[in-house]
């Protein structure tokens, strides 16, 4: 008599090898649990599935947890089944599954991007963040750099004329002690940030002085931010001419040198965190500044925040997951567009990482969540520190694993799928009359360029 476990088992190889997806769906909504056991040759149900190039098969099984990496006892996976049968559209399905291969018009090892806001001429010493000494002694240096807020706003001045042809680039004012003693006097009113110290190989950015003959026992030259409210730009007119606070910050902060943006993001993140925490999120009581505007601590004795390391005793950053999802052929991408954006605008989809979420995870959440549409393979390609106020934006590349669109109506209100050359003549040949994308400084319109570049050869 047939042990009763191995016919369940069998009938599930019957209806995989023969494409009954009704019976297939009945079979695993009571006895999931089987779908990766094996006959005795060693295959398994998703490996009959692809030897006959049962697709919705395939696809059933794989939502429904079949392991990929399983082999026969001839040591072939079900994708070495359905290369070798030459069922390609379940080779690209296989491959692009999570935790299957990657697919083969993704690169290898993806090179290191500088995008905007990343980078930074500034060595940033966190140890000397508690050498008070060291600290005082340098607020009052010839050399030191202060820039400074209101109300988050940063004092900046255009470099070129107005009326040239390109676009206009604006760069920080670098203040020096004199000219912001007075709000250093106020630290119930200003909240300073110690930014780093500019790395040997840098020229000395601060106008007309010199390193050597300002400060020769210490050549260090030390960057503060200042945040204060209501501070008038009139009042450094004087020395800084056409200089003025850049708001609203997007996409304003665009137009900032893209060797400053790094030291603006930096600046801004951690000014925009005091301006939000100045109490303490675990008790409610008033908080101190402390390392040189890298922690607040709690004044209240017995806080449960006085013990251990705690996140809200430190300037946040918050992970966010922003992805371009590649058809699975190859040629086509998804993008999306939000009711605020202007018309013909699409860009990548995005979202937060959640609690105990891997990027992974959250990448595949997000793109169902928005599109409707499933994503298997993920690959990392870059990241982008974003101030408004203090998001990591991670770039990936995805593989979708169904084509069909439902837009949410509450994250975007239309996706489509685009192909190559649609893309091409949006971004590298500037025609817009059908879409274009967000500008070179967004890690999306990076992420677009990064495909574009990718082998076009499938």
């Amino acid at each position: 008599m047939q042990n009763p476990r191995k016919e369940i088992v069998s009938q599930l190889h019957n209806f995989c090898a023969l494409g009954d997806t009704a019976r297939l769906n009945g079979l695993l909504s009571h006895s999931s649990s089987i779908i990766n056991e094996t006959a005795e040759n060693g295959w398994n149900a998703l490996m009959y599935g692809a030897r006959n190039g049962h697709y919705d098969v395939v696809k059933i099984l794989l939502e429904k947890g079949s392991n990929v990496a399983l082999v026969n006892k001839s040591k072939q996976t079900a994708l070495d089944i359905a290369k070798f049968w030459g069922h390609k559209h379940i080779v690209n399905l296989l491959a692009n599954s999570k935790g299957g291969p990657k697919p083969h018009f993704f690169v290898n090892a993806a090179e290191e991007h500088e995008n905007f806001f990343c980078g930074s001429f500034l060595d940033r010493k966190s140890y000397k963040r508690t050498d008070a000494d060291w600290l005082k002694a340098k607020q009052t240096q010839h050399s030191t750099v202060y820039i400074i807020f209101s109300n988050l706003f940063p004092l900046v001045s255009l470099i070129g004329s107005k009326e040239s042809s390109q676009d206009p680039e604006i760069k920080l004012c670098r203040l020096q002690y004199e000219d912001v003693k007075e709000y250093l006097s106020q630290p119930d009113k200003t909240v300073l940030v110690f930014l780093g110290v500019e790395k040997p190989s840098n020229t000395t950015y601060s106008a007309g002085i010199s390193r050597v003959e300002s400060d020769e026992k210490d050549p260090l030259v030390a960057w503060f931010a200042i945040n204060a409210d209501d501070i008038s730009a009139d009042t450094f007119k004087h020395k800084h001419e056409d200089c003025y606070f850049l708001q609203p910050p997007m996409p304003a902060f665009l137009q900032m040198t893209h060797k400053e943006a790094g030291v603006l993001a930096q600046a801004r993140s951690v000014l925009a965190w005091h301006s939000r925490y100045k109490f303490c999120p675990t008790c409610g009581s008033g908080t101190v500044i402390e390392e040189e505007g890298y922690k607040r601590t709690c004044l209240k004795a017995g806080c449960p925040s006085l013990k251990g390391i705690h996140n809200t005793s430190y300037p946040r950053v918050d992970p966010v997951v922003i992805m371009l999802v590649i058809h699975p052929d190859g040629n086509q991408c998804l993008l999306g567009r939000q009711k605020r954006f202007p018309t013909r605008m699409f860009s990548c989809l995005a979202g937060f990482i959640e609690t105990g979420e891997t990027i992974e995870d959250a990448v595949r959440r997000e793109v169902e969540e928005e599109s409707g549409v499933k994503v298997g393979h993920v690959q990392y390609v870059s990241c982008q520190p974003w101030p408004m106020p203090s998001s990591l934006m991670i770039g990936c590349l995805a593989v979708a694993i169904s084509t069909v669109i439902k837009v949410d109506k509450i994250e975007i209100e239309e996706a489509r799928w685009f192909s190559r050359e649609q893309v091409v003549d949006a971004v590298l040949k500037g025609n817009h009359e059908s879409l274009f994308v967000p500008p070179r400084q967004a890690i999306a319109h990076q992420l677009i360029k990064h495909w574009i570049g990718m082998n076009s050869n499938l």
